[in-house]
């Protein structure tokens, strides 16, 4: 009568473990591609690589733009009523919100026609400037209306300043312009972060060609 070679117990075991080994690699899910987008504020003007050629004669400083504490996070924000913040962890911000508002505000008053020279804080000593900008953003968001339908909306205040002791006809300190600005709201569709972006890049360009309209001609 015949006998039945049976497997060794090692080699048992070894077939064991392979059998394992592929069934594990088969009943892992696939890590899910991270859902992160992130966004910048950008315009015509947000880049400058070389100066304009232009007339204008005044050196203004701009100081660091300030945000409300609720805005100094790396999520995009989105509003419903007065009083509910929604923060989407998944649409943020490339860089700190006061950082990229205060880029945008310096490359478009760069490009004015009214301005010699843009110097963001900390400013040079050895230079004298004519005026400061001072910005604090209030509101920087999506925001959903009670009727469902949703806005980019932006509210900021705004001082314009002569440097004091700078103007040699004793006008230094003189508040030129403090004001609430308030870009129009405007439409949006909830979800397209990238549109939401776009759309306050343009209301931060309306700050600050409200700046510069009120800058004086020297």
């Amino acid at each position: 009568m015949s006998r039945i070679a049976l497997p060794r117990p090692t080699a048992l075991a070894g077939l064991v473990a392979l059998s394992l080994g592929f069934a594990g690699c088969s009943l892992l899910p696939k890590p899910a591609p991270d859902p992160t987008r992130h966004y910048v504020l950008t315009g015509a003007a947000s880049v400058v690589t070389e100066p304009t050629a232009k007339q204008g004669v005044l050196k203004v400083g701009v100081r660091s733009v300030q945000v409300a504490p609720y805005l100094d996070a790396k999520s995009m924000i989105v509003r419903r009523g007065d009083n509910e913040i929604d923060y989407r962890d998944y649409a943020r911000w490339a860089e700190p919100l006061a950082t990229g508002i205060n880029r945008m505000l310096v490359a478009r008053l760069h490009v004015s026609d009214k301005v010699a020279r843009v110097f963001p804080q900390p400013y040079p000593f050895d230079i004298a400037r004519d005026v400061d900008v001072s910005v604090s953003v209030l509101r920087c968001e999506g925001r959903v209306l009670p009727d469902g339908s949703a806005v980019a909306s932006f509210l900021c205040t705004i001082e314009i300043a002569r440097v004091a002791d700078a103007d040699a006809e004793g006008r230094g300190g003189e508040v030129l312009l403090r004001e609430v600005f308030e870009a129009p709201p405007t439409p949006w569709k909830e979800g397209d972060y990238a549109a939401l972006a776009a759309l306050l890049s343009d209301h931060v360009a309306r700050l600050a060609d409200t700046i510069i309209a009120a800058l004086p001609d020297r």
